[in-house]
């Protein structure tokens, strides 16, 4: 045990919210500062609590922060890992260990879904609202202890004891199976439409596809044939569902 945690573990029988530090020691392997931004990352929106000066109070904001730390730690593992790879095989590794499912499985994996706080009426699906969560505690770890300890705790707790990340760089991946799921999900209609065919400078067919979602165009996407094309169409589409809030939100209205 290092120093500092030593010196946490010793103030931790005279802290308020011991049980919760306990929790998040076993999880994270140190303990929280400021339990209160933990606290934060485990509230889910449909609780609306809100703090002393009025101010609404949820994991939204950490989850952005999160989403962006998270990015950057993984992105530099996986550089690191790869010395020899390329920027494409580098972005899809990268996309495979930050997208939505695979957060809300490593949260139950940790134990952090039975911590999430949430309306007992709220309906949101366990994935989403687990990986949510993840997001936002990576954002809490970055304002409470900074950039090197998220590095550790997904290094060490993450990438050492539960992703293959040699296994998942090679896996591959059916974006256009996903998106049908997502969408039978939420009981919305997905359609695949070819917007044009072109030749490239050696003349290989150059297909440009689009997804459209309940009536809405969500991605584009090019590839050599339509198979191709729609696979990277439904990869644009999940990343925007991701990271447009407004979007999913629409969709899942209808």
């Amino acid at each position: 045990m290092s120093a500092i945690n030593l010196i946490d573990a010793m103030r931790l029988p005279f802290r308020k919210d011991k049980e919760l530090c306990r929790a998040f020691r076993n999880m994270l392997g140190f303990y929280p500062h400021k339990i209160s931004l933990y606290k934060e990352a485990l509230m889910h929106k449909s609780m609306q609590a809100h703090a002393q000066s009025g101010a609404v109070v949820n994991n939204e904001r950490l989850e952005f922060l999160g989403d962006a730390v998270l990015d950057a730690v993984v992105g530099e593992i996986v550089y690191h890992h790869f010395p020899r790879k390329r920027e494409g095989f580098l972005t899809n590794t990268r996309s495979k260990i930050v997208q939505r499912e695979s957060l809300g499985r490593l949260a139950v994996e940790i134990g952090l879904d039975k911590l999430i706080r949430q309306n007992d009426h709220n309906h949101t699906h366990n994935s989403y609202l687990a990986g949510n969560a993840f997001e936002a505690l990576v954002g809490a770890i970055y304002l409470d202890r900074g950039y090197g300890y998220c590095k550790q705790f997904v290094k060490k707790k993450i990438m050492r004891q539960l992703i293959d990340i040699d296994k998942l760089a090679y896996q591959e991946v059916n974006f256009k199976s996903k998106l049908l799921e997502w969408c039978q999900k939420h009981k919305v209609t997905l359609e695949y439409v070819l917007l044009d065919e072109t030749k490239t400078e050696d003349g290989s067919p150059l297909f440009n596809s689009k997804v459209v979602i309940a009536g809405i165009e969500c991605a584009r996407g090019k590839g050599y044939s339509k198979k191709e094309s729609h696979q990277k169409a439904s990869k644009n589409a999940l990343h925007r569902l991701k990271h447009d809030r407004r979007l999913h939100e629409e969709l899942t209205r209808k």
